[in-house]
């Protein structure tokens, strides 16, 4: 039986987008898992397979439904975004309006029920700007290309899930954000996602915002007892398995050893150091509480490398195995 079809934008066309997809897609499993249909450029993924020192077929096709789903093949429905021999590793305005194309497409795609999921590949922010999108990142953009009033960040890695109450937030501006409504939305979109995933009473660690939770007043100006505690207590009250606040510095030790099957972070940095160290090859970003399902490399463009062949496809390979998990159990 074929598996579930997922849309997979090519992300921004100047980085290592173009060559991961296409590394990715050379790997039987993948197909053995779903049907992946780039979004993207026809052109641009046969440079970028030049490039990697491959010879796949680039199916041009007007609908998910015409794919072929076979590995040797990628279908590809072209939006002609960019021109032939557009550069690598440059910030381009250009670069950023296809970005934008690529990921409005497959979210048509998915509301229309087409596709059963997104995958994407990186864009970068300062290009997508620059093209007049003034979205933070792919996590907000899909928000408001599906009408989605609130989403969350969660990074999953192969020891270790951490969902964000802020991320692309100076870290003044984050702190002011947090309240407890936020936290306790934040804990209960992680949890209904676990939860959908298998886990029947997931433990749910929580992060402070102060070092050392606060150490009853000596850091910070109680912040946790404002902004934190009001949620867990409420979370508690549902009979879930939460704990907190708990200092960052060890609650991530603890939830790697198996205390914890995700982490509340209230902050960029604290959510997404934890999982980059563990390496970025295996770490997934998955945006929780679309009308959709969206998963993603945990990574960037990498515009240093990008045209050279070398970028790692890890993160994608298990971007798009999440991806078709969750759109089984959907």
């Amino acid at each position: 039986m074929p598996g579930p079809v997922i849309a997979v934008t090519m992300g921004d066309p100047s980085g290592i987008g173009p060559e991961i997809v296409v590394k990715a897609l050379a790997h039987a499993d993948v197909y053995a898992m779903c049907r992946p249909v780039v979004i993207g450029d026809a052109v641009r993924l046969a440079e970028a397979a030049e490039i990697v020192g491959q010879s796949p077929t680039i199916h041009v096709i007007d609908k998910p439904a015409d794919a072929v789903g076979k590995v040797g093949t990628i279908d590809c429905i072209d939006l002609k975004a960019v021109p032939p021999g557009h550069p690598f590793g440059q910030m381009l305005a250009a670069s950023g309006e296809a970005a934008y194309r690529y990921i409005a497409k497959a979210a048509e795609l998915c509301r229309t029920g087409e596709t059963d999921a997104i995958c994407t590949a990186p864009l970068n922010k300062e290009a997508l700007h620059a093209a007049g999108h003034k979205f933070p990142g792919h996590t907000e953009l899909l928000a408001h290309l599906t009408g989605t009033p609130e989403v969350s960040m969660m990074l999953v890695g192969p020891k270790l899930r951490v969902i964000h109450v802020t991320t692309h937030l100076g870290l003044v501006d984050a702190v002011a954000k947090i309240e407890p409504g936020l936290v306790e939305r934040v804990i209960a979109r992680g949890r209904a996602t676990l939860v959908a995933a298998g886990m029947a009473n997931p433990r749910i660690g929580v992060c402070a915002i102060n070092p050392h939770a606060g150490e009853n007043g000596l850091f910070g100006h109680g912040e946790e007892e404002a902004k934190v505690i009001p949620a867990i207590e409420a979370c508690r009250a549902r009979g879930w398995a939460v704990e907190g606040p708990l200092p960052g510095d060890t609650l991530f030790f603890r939830a790697y050893r198996g205390d914890f099957d995700l982490v509340v972070a209230m902050y960029h940095d604290q959510g997404h150091i934890p999982i980059k160290v563990m390496g970025l090859e295996a770490g997934v970003n998955i945006t929780v509480g679309l009308p959709v399902i969206r998963t993603s490399v945990d990574h960037g463009t990498a515009f240093d490398i990008a045209g050279r062949g070398i970028a790692d496809e890890g993160s994608m390979i298990e971007a798009l195995r999440q991806a078709a998990e969750l759109a089984v159990r959907r």
